[in-house]
């Protein structure tokens, strides 16, 4: 089963119409529905917006549904000059840039039970992530997502970002969720898709392309699931 977690209603909304014999689950403050999509099963949740809450989502996912996998999609800001508004971003790695314990002598942003700074994720989703945007004409980057809780809307916070972790794009989730994915072996992946500039423009531009963003993470992921489809239809 293919694990979906997303923060926002705008980002799973349309994954759970698409949904076929939904079943719904509360859990932890998250309602879980799975079914199936293009014969592949999935179980989508909404999280809500943070760490805390996209890690609580995830470790209720992987106790209560038999995912073998989990890909979190969304929108987020862009920390590079490179990265622009609805370009797509795929993780190589993820980072929870607010940890900061540099007064005992470890480096911001270490991972504590990790112990690490980043955390890799899965290298064949993230490649077919990748491929199934390309081929639908998308801009994407690849490079390391840095996740705090703060809605990141300012230069300095930006380029601190850039400089120290050498990240790409800003969110509020993805290594909260990889965090957990890691510590219980569960392979997952992180795809967003750019909706601001993380400076003082982005209390604007966010409002304004939040939905685009989030029409496009979701347009890939239902390639994806079709994509494991054709996968499965070839090994039986």
């Amino acid at each position: 089963m293919i694990g979906i977690i997303g923060a926002m209603d705008v980002e799973v909304n349309t994954l759970k119409k698409k949904i076929i014999h939904p079943v719904s689950t509360n859990l932890a403050g998250c309602c879980f529905v799975c079914g199936y999509i293009d014969d592949v099963m999935v179980c989508v949740a909404q999280c809500n917006p943070g760490k805390v809450n996209a890690a609580v989502c995830t470790q209720a996912m992987i106790d209560n549904f038999d995912t073998d996998k989990i890909i979190n999609i969304g929108v987020g800001c862009s920390l590079s000059d490179d990265v622009v508004i609805k370009n797509i971003v795929i993780a190589d790695d993820v980072c929870e840039y607010d940890i900061d314990i540099t007064a005992l002598g470890e480096p911001r942003g270490y991972i504590n039970g990790l112990n690490k700074i980043k955390i890799e994720t899965n290298r064949e989703i993230s490649d077919k992530l990748a491929r199934i945007a390309i081929l639908s004409g998308e801009k994407i980057r690849r490079g390391t997502i840095a996740s705090g809780d703060t809605f990141i809307a300012e230069s300095s916070l930006k380029s601190f970002l850039k400089n120290h972790f050498g990240a790409i794009c800003g969110e509020m989730e993805g290594a909260a969720i990889g965090h957990v994915c890691e510590a219980n072996g569960i392979p997952f992946a992180v795809l967003r898709s750019v909706s601001d500039g993380g400076d003082e423009n982005a209390q604007i531009d966010y409002p304004a392309f939040k939905k685009i963003a989030a029409e496009k993470s979701t347009a890939i992921i239902l390639k994806y699931i079709s994509a494991e489809k054709t996968q499965l239809e070839l090994l039986f």
